[in-house]
């Protein structure tokens, strides 16, 4: 199968599943970490949990005062610094 009949099947096995008419395969959900209460564990500032992570640290404030919610590989890795703060 070419890797454009794979994104065709995807595609339309996605809009089954949003029109009803096919049931998700699985769900993945990853839990919003609590930023501040991470950084407050670790005891670091703003500034250095922004240079571990490699961001901002207007984007560390965003995720702190929950107006965005970290995405994709920030969430698993904010997520795997809480179950084990020792991975920063």
């Amino acid at each position: 199968m070419s890797i454009f009949d794979e994104l065709k099947s995807s595609l339309e096995a996605a809009v089954d599943i949003h029109q009803g008419r096919k049931e998700t395969g699985r769900i993945t959900r990853v839990e919003i970490a609590d930023v501040k209460s991470i950084r407050d564990d670790l005891q670091v500032s703003q500034a250095e949990f922004a240079k571990a992570l490699g961001t901002s640290v207007d984007t560390i404030k965003s995720w702190e005062s929950r107006r965005r919610n970290p995405t994709g590989l920030a969430a698993k890795v904010l997520a795997t610094i809480q179950d084990n703060p020792q991975f920063l």
